[in-house]
């Protein structure tokens, strides 16, 4: 029987990429309007190899591209570029179409829900609330949690601690096939892709179901349901 399912968040709940990317256009529109004299093209290349080196959770790229261009902080220039971020990133920050609908209709269904991120606790936690998803989830396993990302089966059978289910009873849902298929399959998971969040064109996740939209969850876990309890006729 299917008693829960576990989330990745970012590009599986909420679309992070795209809410990335208009957020760092609107900070370095504010940094060379407070006076970084550089071509727009050689700012971002800086923070995307910034990104590449630190990981794409790094709080501090503003801090460390100022930093590289002047050899000091320039206080003006990155207060400016952190409002301009932080402001977009609020207004970009989405739950992708159907999310909050299905979840709904799955704690209806009697499904516990849980989140494994990589991603710190703190932002993983202030995206779930942004997005109100926090009423609907309460359990969100981060990296702060077990000090090991995905695909290490640690997060994972720390979430289906915390679910209190076995593996073969939960569901991992994800974008990342290295990461969350791979390491959901490794404990004994069930596994789907979020086609609709696929950011590097998968074509073999290895995954037990392809999603192209969240809500096809209703209709796996309805499946699973008359496979345990099939109609007598």
């Amino acid at each position: 029987m299917l008693k829960a399912i576990v989330f990745d968040l970012d590009n599986t709940l909420v679309d992070f990429m795209a809410m990335k990317r208009v957020a760092i256009e609107a900070g370095v529109d504010a940094m060379l309007d407070a006076g970084i004299e550089l071509e727009r093209s050689e700012i971002k290349l800086r923070i995307d190899e910034i990104y590449r080196a630190r990981g794409i959770e790094y709080q501090q790229v503003f801090d460390d591209l100022i930093f590289g261009i002047f050899q000091r902080i320039d206080h003006r220039i990155l207060a400016a570029g952190i409002i301009a971020y932080r402001r977009s990133r609020e207004a970009a920050l989405k739950p992708y179409p159907q999310v909050t609908a299905t979840l709904m209709a799955l704690l209806k269904r009697g499904v516990k829900l849980a989140v494994l991120s990589d991603a710190p606790s703190r932002e993983a936690w202030l995206r779930l609330c942004h997005v109100n998803l926090h009423h609907i989830i309460s359990i969100a396993v981060t990296f702060d949690d077990t000090g090991e990302r995905k695909p290490s089966p640690k997060p994972f059978l720390k979430v289906l601690e915390l679910l209190e289910v076995m593996p073969s009873e939960a569901l991992m849902v994800g974008d990342w096939a290295e990461r969350d298929i791979v390491g959901a399959k490794s404990v004994g998971m069930r596994t789907a892709f979020a086609r609709y969040g696929d950011t590097f064109n998968t074509t073999n996740h290895g995954a037990d179901y392809d999603l192209q939209d969240i809500s096809e969850l209703l209709k796996i876990v309805d499946e699973h349901r008359l496979e345990d309890y099939p109609l007598i006729s």
